[in-house]
């Protein structure tokens, strides 16, 4: 990664889009970085981490996504330019304080970048579409198609967070996040100034009525950047845009499929490509609507774009076919032969190569199904077989999101219900007070410090008696060994049994599930108690 600090003026370098995010902040002058660990957002946090002491930044992964949030308003409020990155379901947990913070404002720059994943690749729980914060939390929203948008984007959206004092977001998806493609370097700035909170309750206090003069104010902002995103170079139609009938509206790494597409098809076509989601050059696209007779709008999952368009073409162009989920997924993410076979049905052509049949030959093969497992040698092996050989039949048991969520899968098929981080002791303690079941909650170690705590604080206060086994391996592992404040890289450790006992909970124990033996009667002893009880099972993943 030397080569994101030393990279010269004017070169070319590859790099993924995630790490092109991490020069364009550099370039922009960051100062402040703050994160929490999630795929396909890891690689900024796991970048920032390596170079942030020569670089002469501050980087920390927080807690969770929403303290990540908090500490880096924290330092923009302190007039520092900061970064908060996180993947698509860090934002659910950010969103109590990012809708309060874009009334508020900023001091200093933020950007926010948020990775989505379509098609689920490293998000077990669902597929979710960041696009639908535009119009929930009023923030700007730019989307990158490559890795040169990527630190291009990132630099206008300090830029404009300056401006208009609101942070900005990136939202990205995996194939955008994970690729690698050729970035063109500019100098990279260091921020000079000291920090300093200025008092100013008049910004910072969201009270009624202030509070609906602030929400006021941001859609004012908000309008006003439209003024500059119907200008903006972001916003391309890349062709002619004359006697065409026929049109396409993109954004994303969609625009790159498109562009396959059209090659593939050999077709021209006038493509209106947006980088600003939001806000929408709306004058732009209803110019570049006005004389089509139907439009393509090609983009993953939900169809804002499309609602968008059909709304902007009312007055403008009322008989204006416009094609798009009905040719095109609303689950997964697109694939060019998907784009392509939907291009080819909107411009009446064959595509050179019949995907459906290949696709028919393809299902006839008998491939025996594989299931993702844990690593060999890893501790969660020795968990799960202990736990399965003792649990009394009819026992539930509760997973949340981690390497141990493998365990729905055989040979364990031990997760009876799995949703978010520190769900898992929640709904064992709704089970629990609902029925007379057992129920065994499996927490990871960094989600119990990320969202377990107050779950167990739950249980404690409401008195119900899960078992709780926290699976303390030491680090952060599913998304790539990352520190957490169990396991830190530097700095005081803080204990999960002592936080526990400090709760109030009499039964905890800590094992080394290699000690098969203690581990056992430990279950044993555990499950039968008439308040909740915790294991912590505490060993070292294999990769760290």
């Amino acid at each position: 990664m030397e080569e994101i600090l030393s990279g010269k003026t004017g070169e070319k370098i590859i790099l993924l889009g995630n790490n092109a995010i991490v020069r364009g902040a550099l370039e922009s002058g960051v100062q402040f970085v703050s994160t929490y660990p999630g795929t396909p957002a890891s690689e900024v946090g796991n970048t920032f981490f390596r170079i942030a002491e020569e670089a002469g930044i501050y980087f920390e992964y927080s807690t969770n996504e929403k303290v990540a949030l908090e500490a880096g308003a924290g330092a923009s409020f302190s007039g520092l330019k900061t970064l908060v990155a996180m993947k698509n379901f860090g934002l659910n947990v950010a969103s109590d304080f990012l809708i309060p913070l874009c009334y508020s404002g900023i001091k200093g720059e933020m950007v926010i970048l948020v990775a989505d994943d379509p098609n689920c690749w490293s998000s077990a729980q669902s597929e979710e579409n960041t696009r639908g914060f535009a119009n929930l939390a009023h923030i700007p929203i730019l989307e990158p198609s490559d890795s040169q948008e990527c630190k291009d984007f990132t630099k206008l959206g300090f830029e404009l967070s300056k401006k208009f004092k609101i942070p900005v977001m990136i939202r990205e998806t995996t194939r955008v996040a994970l690729q690698a493609s050729p970035v063109r370097l500019a100098r990279i700035v260091k921020a000079k100034g000291k920090a300093k909170f200025i008092k100013d309750p008049h910004q910072f206090s969201t009270m009624p009525p202030r509070v609906l003069e602030m929400k006021n104010e941001l859609l004012e902002k908000i309008e006003e950047m439209r003024k500059i995103s119907e200008k903006s170079p972001l916003n391309q139609i890349k062709g002619r845009l004359r006697s065409e009938k026929m049109g396409i509206i993109t954004s994303g790494v969609s625009y790159l499929y498109v562009k396959e597409a059209l090659k593939e098809l050999n077709l021209k076509m006038p493509v209106f490509k947006l980088g600003f989601f939001n806000p929408l050059p709306e004058k732009k696209i209803q110019k570049f609507i006005k004389k089509l007779k139907k439009v393509l709008i090609v983009e993953e999952l939900e169809p804002y774009l499309e609602k968008e368009t059909e709304r902007l073409s009312k007055n403008i162009n009322p008989k204006l076919q416009i094609w798009g989920k009905n040719v095109l997924p609303v689950t997964g993410e697109l694939k060019p032969e998907y784009v392509i076979s939907a291009l080819a049905k909107f411009a009446n052509t064959k595509p050179k190569f019949n995907f459906k049949s290949h696709l028919r030959k393809f299902k006839k093969l008998e491939i025996e199904k594989r299931f993702p497992q844990l690593c060999s040698n890893c501790p969660y092996w020795l968990i799960f077989s202990t736990v399965k050989k003792l649990a009394p039949k009819g026992t539930i048991f509760g997973g949340e999101i981690g390497c141990y969520m493998l365990a729905a899968y055989p040979p364990h098929k031990m997760q009876d219900y799995l949703f978010c981080m520190g769900s898992s002791a929640g709904i064992a303690h709704g089970i629990k007070k609902a029925t007379n079941q057992k129920v065994i909650a499996f927490v990871g170690d960094s989600s119990f410090f990320h969202a377990g705590i107050p779950a167990l604080i739950n249980t404690i206060s409401n008195k119900s008696d899960p078992l709780i086994i926290i699976m303390d391996n030491r680090t952060t592992a599913m998304t790539g060994q990352q520190p957490h404040p169990g396991a830190p890289a530097k700095g005081e450790e803080i204990k999960i049994e002592d936080i526990v006992r400090a709760l109030g909970v009499k039964y905890v124990k800590t094992i080394d599930p290699i000690n098969v033996k203690e581990f056992e009667q430990t279950i044993k002893e555990f499950l039968e108690k008439k308040e909740v009880s915790v294991i912590i099972a505490r060993r070292a993943c294999i990769r760290i």
